[in-house]
């Protein structure tokens, strides 16, 4: 079985930064792409960032303040999160596309509380 564990979430003010850690554990053969996607109270959930292999695709709406990145030796993607603003505020998850050994197979943190309030 393979989990996401999510930390870094918190309440921080328009301005400030976060920083999001995303640890997968389990038998992964290889790593096709983890990401983070997140979630808004009555909006659909949408892509933030995803890194697969040595590319990065951000929303146009967090370029120039987010930063994704991966330690593959730890299983980890990071979300370096920079002058934040209250329209950042949601629940923040990781996806990870991992290889099983029957494929590819798609799994999912429980997400983390982002809060940009003053």
């Amino acid at each position: 079985q393979v989990q996401l564990v999510e930390s870094g979430g918190g309440l921080v003010q328009p301005g400030g930064s976060l920083r999001l850690s995303c640890a997968a554990s389990g038998t992964i053969f290889a790593i096709n792409a983890m990401g983070w996607y997140r979630q808004a109270p009555g909006k659909q959930c949408e892509l933030v960032a995803i890194a697969s292999g040595g590319s990065r695709k951000y929303a146009d709406f967090v370029k120039g303040r987010f930063t994704i990145s991966r330690d593959n030796a730890k299983n980890t993607v990071y979300l370096q999160m920079n002058r934040l603003t209250p329209e950042d505020t949601a629940v923040y998850y990781c996806y990870g596309d991992f290889m099983r050994s029957w494929g590819p197979t798609d799994y999912w943190g429980q997400g983390t509380q982002v809060t940009v309030s003053s």
